[in-house]
């Protein structure tokens, strides 16, 4: 880019690309040393020349601060974490510089229906694939091309049919009915932003094909409620293996109740450690 603010870091460590690379949003592009992508319908590239400095597209130095959580005070967060909890403390060695995106709460929540039971590089096909048939391109110079993420209001009108050419299988017909239920005015997604936590996980469960996996995974990352702690394939693995090895037959709901419990006020961030380690590392089998 030949021109670009830049936004100083201190304090914790902050890692631009593993960020963006955990799991947490699937559209970014590596791009001319950074990544290009949208945050909403802002096209925006950010870059991290130095372990203390990211340079992002004029103008947008609020914006993407806000949306990489870098106002999240890690220290005073991780002080929260369960004192001597070997597994967790080993994930934030391996990777400190992870955050908490704050992503726009309708791409955050209609991606996770999309992602149920898949790997990250088909949610990523499939994010992608369903901006550029149904979203509008979004140009900017010196970008790739780049599509914002379609509204309920396209999805719906696209119908199920059409979204299961895109890949989404069965889940086709959960994100189409969430779509019309906030296109029709049936659901009004504002709404969640006064609910305390379990109301508003309630809340969100009352869509087709949104359980309490997902439900936290938005609250997660598009309401930055860290308190949320979503136990996905791979999480449940982390528990299994790591915390209860000595106990093979222990339940699924046991393990979601513990997490809620163990991890504290701060245990999305504790969710996001272990499940990037894990994924990344091969810890855990």
């Amino acid at each position: 880019m030949p021109t670009a603010d830049s936004i100083a870091l201190a304090g914790w460590p902050f890692d631009l690309t593993a960020t963006l690379q955990s799991g947490q949003v699937f559209h970014w592009h590596p791009h001319e040393g950074g990544w290009a992508g949208l945050i909403g319908e802002a096209p925006v590239w950010i870059s991290q020349p130095a372990p203390d400095r990211l340079h992002c597209t004029p103008g947008h130095a609020a914006l993407v601060r806000e949306y990489l959580g870098l106002h999240h005070d890690l220290t005073a967060l991780a002080a929260t974490f369960p004192a001597h909890d070997e597994p967790l403390r080993q994930a934030m060695a391996w990777c400190p510089g992870l955050r908490i995106l704050r992503q726009p709460s309708w791409e955050c929540l209609a991606t996770f229906i999309t992602s149920s039971l898949k790997q990250v590089p088909h949610i990523r096909k499939i994010s992608l694939t369903l901006r550029e048939r149904f979203g509008h391109p979004v140009p900017a110079a010196g970008l790739p091309p780049q599509w914002s993420y379609p509204t309920p209001t396209a999805l719906a009108a696209a119908g199920e049919a059409a979204l299961r050419e895109c890949g989404l299988g069965y889940r086709a017909a959960f994100l189409h009915r969430t779509a019309c239920d906030l296109a029709e005015g049936r659901f009004d997604l504002q709404s969640i932003d006064a609910l305390p936590d379990a109301a508003a996980r309630d809340a969100l469960c009352q869509f087709h094909g949104v359980g309490e996996k997902i439900a936290n995974c938005a609250l997660l990352f598009g309401w930055q409620r860290l308190a949320a702690f979503p136990v996905d394939v791979w999480v449940e693995r982390v528990l299994r293996q790591l915390y209860f090895a000595n106990d093979p037959g222990i339940k699924a709901k046991t393990l979601r109740d513990f997490a809620r419990t163990h991890f504290g006020p701060a245990g999305g961030y504790a969710q996001q450690f272990l499940f990037h380690h894990a994924r990344m590392s091969g810890v855990v089998g």
